[in-house]
């Protein structure tokens, strides 16, 4: 195993369109959401296992969250837990994670990915990043994860690429042309129909050189705040600095600040399994169903002319559906969503209303 190799894993979100299972206090990457036995941060962690030791994992996460990632990951330290005070979005917990890297290998090679997303091809997930691990060491190149897209969907950012250049190692990486956020349908048909666009997967692979010199060139108001920590990073200093810096970082993600603005962008084509998983509906496509199409998780849910629908019931209440199709009905502790899967986009208005008149305790 690559000693240079390390990974960064981004769990600072409080995922509100999985609301109510998803809370401020505990988010979906806490959560088996997928009743496996393993919470998504597990799986995740558990991933990058076979692909850099465990001592070169950290995690980004906020500061509410320290110990609930150490307790579900045991094997980190407390110093490969980044504890930000505030979110600033992708770019600033990038540039935290760099320097604290840099401190201990300036030759490090780094992927950046999230918590909470889903691959079901675990072996092919382990080729893939090795591949682009390789050639980030080898290239000067900014590498992002592109998923073939089976369908128009406008919920994903796109990426285009040309498929006349591309590494002579491993031909799935090509040169980047332009980036696409959350398309409309009909734009989205048409990448799809090119055969050129790629889904964002918002996995990244780089060398530690490489994007520290991105962020030199285009975030270096970003990069001046984190560069100011060098010889604090890794020190009991450290948390007094970051809680500075965070309080004039600004609030912008890694797509916007650097890869939309770089030139030595490489996308490596993959199909590994995965799903962001963002939605309830995203749930819904990768669960097993039963003959009516639900997807049922709860001991005692009894349906009823129902059908299509993503059904998620906590302890051991009896609930009965009768007459539902294409509903997200979600029982969590203090809280029953009912909402067509169409509308789900509006889950995250849901949490911000009931917040505002109901009170912080059930969001």
């Amino acid at each position: 195993m690559n000693k240079n190799n390390y990974c960064v894993i981004m769990a600072g979100g409080i995922g509100s369109r999985f609301w109510p299972m998803s809370r401020t206090s505990k988010p979906k990457q806490f959560i088996d959401i997928l009743g496996t036995g393993e919470t998504l941060i597990q799986q995740t962690v558990n991933r990058f296992l076979k692909i850099c030791p465990v001592e070169n994992i950290y995690v980004v996460t906020n500061e509410m969250y320290r110990e609930q990632v150490k307790e579900q990951v045991p094997a980190l330290s407390y110093e490969q837990i980044l504890c930000e005070p505030a979110r600033r979005n992708t770019a600033p917990c990038i540039a935290y994670a760099n320097y604290k890297i840099m401190e201990k290998n300036p030759n490090a090679t780094i992927v950046v990915a999230p918590s909470d997303h889903i691959i079901l091809k675990g072996d092919v997930f382990t080729e893939v990043i090795t591949s682009a691990l390789q050639a980030a060491s080898e290239n000067d190149w900014l590498i992002t994860l592109g998923i073939k897209p089976s369908r128009p969907d406008t919920g994903y950012g796109y990426i285009q690429f040309d498929p006349k250049i591309s590494d002579k190692r491993d031909n799935r990486i090509k040169k980047v042309k332009t980036f696409t956020e959350k398309p409309e349908l009909q734009i989205a048909q048409k990448f799809l129909e090119s055969g050129d666009f790629h889904w964002n997967a918002g996995i990244f692979v780089w060398s530690l050189k490489s994007i520290t010199k991105a962020f030199e060139t285009y975030l270096s108001e970003v990069d001046d705040i984190f560069k100011d920590g060098i010889g604090v990073y890794n020190t009991d200093k450290e948390e007094e600095f970051i809680n500075n810096a965070y309080a004039v970082c600004r609030n912008i993600s890694i797509d916007f600040g650097v890869m939309e603005k770089a030139e030595n962008v490489y996308v490596l084509s993959s199909d590994f399994g995965w799903s962001d998983l963002g939605t309830w509906g995203s749930l819904y496509s990768i669960r097993q169903k039963d003959e009516n199409q639900n997807t049922v998780v709860g001991k005692n849910v009894m349906t009823y002319d129902t059908k299509n629908c993503v059904i998620n019931v906590s302890g051991d209440k009896v609930v009965v559906l009768q007459g539902l199709d294409d509903y997200i009905v979600v029982d969590e502790d203090n809280v029953l969503l009912v909402c067509k899967k169409e509308d789900e986009q509006n889950i995250r208005q849901f949490v911000t209303d009931v917040k505002t008149e109901k009170g912080d305790k059930f969001v």
